[in-house]
């Protein structure tokens, strides 16, 4: 069977472990790279970084030190070197350079040509700004509002990796945390947040998600957080104490906003304690940022569409990203968000009470001109931030 390498270019590299694997964590940070993936080939180990959400090539790994390094990262994960045959994972801290710790989970998983190896680099994970998150002025406006009331719950929608938490993270940075209470359950808990009480589950233990949540109950919480609702009981009680008196933030794995509503009442929550509880829902995904270095002005050949409507015609002016060293050849460099952000009326109230279809939620988007998921991409590719290519791709 042909085996095809995934860039022929690059030469397998070989030397000391121990080096090899610091320079592959520091070309990584330097890169911005979210995650390293040591995957094992029948001629090499390939190694690949996950940077603004895309998997990039870098130098392979040659086969003759492939089960070093792996063992080198086992060592500083404190996992057991001579189990090949069972995933395994641990925790890492690295002094590269002095006063720089860089933090890392690892994890193993045993593939058919070896043990394949995931680094996921924790210090990479920096806190964004509010204002920097690419939310639209007027949304931004909403927003405010809604987390300045005592109580509510603002729930935010969107794949894995759309960067839900990073957006939590951001509106509590709104709020004052030494006039208030704030308590956060996590899994894991990715930023260390000054002036909060963070948690993070362990269902070993037993401590889940609706148990953590009922303990932060009885800690005289003002605000929670809740890292994601996983099932009717933990929403049933996030629910229950956003209408007691509570300011309750959250995210669920849903598409958009109409799906997130729709789904909170599949789960079995009276569809009155949702309508009542309900303050904000938003739906979010990331889209990377054209390379200032090496982008370039097109025409768009056709007309590009939202359902029935046209966002931008053809002949429209856009960016189109070339690729350059500077952005390791991928023609974008860093992320931002799009965003719908519908914040709860009476009118949506009245849906959600009477358990109603997504389709008749979406008419009244349609009336009131809620901007979708592509039409805000869109109006950052007329901004000249990303590409048409890169909203399609995520909405």
């Amino acid at each position: 069977m042909p085996v095809s390498r995934p860039n022929p270019r690059l030469e397998p590299i070989t030397g000391d472990p121990v080096l090899l694997v610091n320079e592959l964590v520091r070309l990584a940070v330097a890169q911005r790279a979210s995650d390293i993936h040591l995957e094992p080939k029948h001629d090499l180990m390939q190694v690949r970084l996950r940077v603004d959400g895309a998997l990039v090539d870098v130098q392979p790994i040659a086969l003759t030190v492939a089960t070093n390094v792996v063992s080198r990262v086992k060592v500083l994960a404190k996992m057991d070197i001579s189990e090949r045959r069972m995933p395994q994972d641990g925790q890492i801290a690295l002094d590269l350079e002095p006063g720089k710790r860089i933090h890392l989970r690892a994890s193993t998983f045993p593939a058919s040509q070896g043990e394949k190896l995931v680094l996921r680099i924790l210090s990479g994970q920096q806190l964004t700004s509010f204002e920097r998150l690419g939310i639209e002025r007027e949304a931004q406006v909403t927003l405010r509002e809604v987390v300045g009331r005592p109580q509510g719950f603002v729930v935010t929608s969107g794949p894995t990796g759309a960067g839900k938490t990073s957006t939590l993270y951001a509106l509590l940075q709104l709020i004052d945390p030494k006039a208030v209470n704030v308590v956060t359950l996590e899994d894991p808990i990715e930023v260390e947040l000054y002036g909060v009480t963070q948690g993070q589950v362990n269902v070993r233990t037993g401590f889940t998600f609706a148990s953590g949540l009922r303990a932060i109950l009885r800690q005289d919480p003002d605000i929670i957080l809740v890292g994601e609702m996983r099932d009717a009981e933990t929403a049933g009680i996030a629910m229950q104490a956003a209408l007691t008196g509570h300011l309750v933030l959250s995210t669920l794995h849903t598409s958009d906003t109409v799906e997130t509503i729709v789904r909170l009442v599949d789960l079995g929550i009276e569809p009155w304690i949702v309508a009542n509880a309900l303050s904000a829902v938003l739906a979010q995904r990331l889209v990377r940022i054209v390379c200032p270095n090496c982008q370039r002005q097109v025409k768009l050949e056709r007309d590009v569409w939202d359902g029935d409507q046209v966002l931008l015609t053809a002949g429209t002016e856009v960016v189109r990203p070339a690729g350059c060293d500077a952005c390791m050849r991928t023609g974008y460099r860093g992320r931002t968000g799009i965003f719908e952000v519908v914040e709860l009326d009476d009118e949506l109230r009245e849906l959600v009470k009477a358990k109603a279809p997504a389709r008749e939620y979406r008419e009244i988007y349609a009336r009131r001109k809620i901007p979708s998921l592509r039409w805000a991409g869109m109006l950052k590719v007329q901004a000249g931030i990303t590409t048409v290519d890169e909203v399609v791709r995520v909405t």
